[in-house]
C-alpha cells in the first residue's frame, strides 16, 4: 500500500487526520478530493496541505509492537513538560491514600442504629445512635467532597494525555509520569468502590442519618440540634446521589471523562477513547512479557498493572459509544481476560468480578458469545 501526503490548510479533513492518526481507508471523514483508490491497485493517495510541512507520521495500526512499551510505574519521574500538572495531581493522589485508609477502617454504627430502631420510644437510645452516626456521616461527606476534587484532577490529566500534538502511544511513552498518575487514580477508584460494596454500614448509616434528619426537621428539632447536623438536608440529597450506585467513584470518573470529551469539542472523541484503549493494551502487554515483569522491583507492581488494565476497560466501556466488548473495540478483550485467568487462583477474582458486574455493555447483543463465556466461569 502506497501513501502520499501533501498538507493543505484549507482541506476539511486536515484536523481529522492529524488527531485520529488512522489509516485513510478507515477514516470516513476524509473528503473525496483527499482520498481515492485506484481500481487496479491498492493505492491510497491523500493530499493534505498545511503551509509548512511539520511532520509526517504513519503507523501500522496492526503492528505487533504498537503496545510494546515498558512503563516504569515504580520509579518514573516527571519531565519538564509534565511537572506543573504532575504537582497538582500528586497532591490529590496523596490525599486519596488518606481517604482510602479511612474508608477501609470504616466500621459503622450498625448496633446503635439497630437498638434505636428496635426501641423507637427510648430517647436515650435515639440520642446514642444519632451521636454515633453523625461523625461517620462527616467522614462520608469528606469522601464525597474528594470525589468532586478527583473530577477536576481527571480533567487536568486528560488535557495532557489526549492533546492533538501526539498519538496515544507517543503520549503514554513520553509522558509516563502522568500515565502513572492516571493509573494510580484508577487503582484508587477500584479499591474505594470495592471497599464500599462490601461494607453495607456505609449505606445504612447514611440512610439512617437522612431519615432522622427528616424527622427532626418535621418536628422542628433541627435548630436545637444544629451543631450536630454535620450535613445539611441539601448536602445529604447530593451525597445520596453519589452513594446510590454500587461503584460511586467509577461513576464520577466516567462522568468526568465524558464531560471532558463534551467540553473539548475541538478534540475528536477518538483522542480520549484511543488513549484509554492504548493504556489497557500496554498494561496487558507488560504482564504478558516476561522480561518486563522481571524488571519489576515490587511484587505488587504486577497486580497494579492488572488493576489498571481492568480499570481502563471499565472506564472505556462506560464512555465509548459501542463499549469495550464489541468486535470494533480497540481493546483486545480476549487477551485481557486470558491474562487475568492465567494469574494465581483467587488473586484476581475481584478484578474478574469487576468486569462481570461493573461494566456497561457486557450483556449487550454486540458482545461476542466467546467473551461472555470467558467471563461466565
Amino acid at each position: 500500500m502506497l501513501i502520499y501526503f501533501l498538507y493543505d490548510d484549507n482541506c476539511i479533513c486536515t484536523r481529522s487526520f492529524a488527531r485520529t492518526n488512522r489509516r485513510f481507508g478507515e477514516n470516513k471523514r476524509l473528503c473525496k478530493e483527499c482520498l481515492f483508490r485506484s481500481t487496479g491497485h491498492q493505492l491510497i493517495k491523500c493530499h493534505i496541505t498545511m503551509g509548512n510541512l511539520l511532520k509526517i507520521l504513519w503507523r501500522d495500526e496492526n503492528a505487533p509492537n504498537k503496545y510494546d512499551i515498558f512503563v516504569d510505574f515504580e520509579s518514573v519521574q516527571p519531565t519538564g513538560e509534565e511537572k506543573e500538572v504532575w504537582k497538582k495531581v500528586q497532591a490529590v493522589l496523596t490525599e486519596s491514600q488518606t481517604i482510602l485508609q479511612d474508608i477501609q477502617q470504616y466500621t459503622g454504627a450498625t448496633e446503635d442504629i439497630k437498638q434505636a430502631i428496635s426501641n423507637p420510644t427510648n430517647d436515650a437510645l435515639q440520642e446514642k445512635a444519632w451521636l454515633a452516626v453523625c461523625p461517620l456521616v462527616g467522614r462520608l461527606k469528606t469522601y464525597f467532597e474528594f470525589a468532586n476534587k478527583l473530577e477536576h484532577t481527571v480533567h487536568d490529566l486528560l488535557e495532557v494525555l489526549c492533546s492533538i500534538d501526539k498519538t496515544p502511544r507517543e503520549h503514554l511513552e513520553t509522558q509516563q509520569a502522568c500515565f502513572k498518575q492516571f493509573a494510580q487514580i484508577l487503582d484508587f477508584v477500584l479499591k474505594f468502590d470495592d471497599t464500599k460494596m462490601i461494607n453495607p454500614s456505609i449505606q445504612n448509616d447514611f440512610s439512617y442519618y437522612r431519615r432522622t434528619l427528616s424527622r427532626m426537621k418535621m418536628a422542628n428539632e433541627d435548630e436545637s440540634q444544629g451543631n450536630e447536623n454535620v450535613v445539611s438536608n441539601e448536602m445529604a440529597n447530593r451525597m445520596s446521589l453519589f452513594y446510590a450506585p454500587a461503584t460511586p467513584m467509577l461513576k464520577v470518573l466516567g462522568e468526568a471523562t465524558t464531560k471532558f470529551v463534551s467540553t473539548h469539542k475541538e478534540l475528536p472523541v477518538e483522542n480520549t477513547t484511543d488513549c484509554l484503549s492504548t493504556m489497557a493494551n500496554i498494561c496487558r502487554v507488560m504482564i504478558e512479557t516476561p522480561e518486563y515483569v522481571a524488571r519489576f522491583q515490587n511484587s505488587e507492581t504486577k497486580l497494579f498493572c492488572l488493576r489498571v488494565m481492568v480499570g481502563v476497560i471499565i472506564l472505556y466501556d462506560h464512555v465509548h459509544p459501542v463499549g469495550a466488548f464489541a468486535k470494533s473495540s480497540n481493546i483486545d478483550i480476549k487477551s485481557c481476560i486470558k491474562v487475568l485467568k492465567e494469574q494465581e487462583a483467587g488473586r484476581v477474582e475481584g478484578l474478574l468480578n469487576a468486569l462481570r458486574y461493573t461494566t456497561k455493555t457486557l450483556n449487550e447483543e454486540t458482545t461476542p458469545k466467546t467473551i461472555k463465556a470467558m467471563l461466565a466461569g
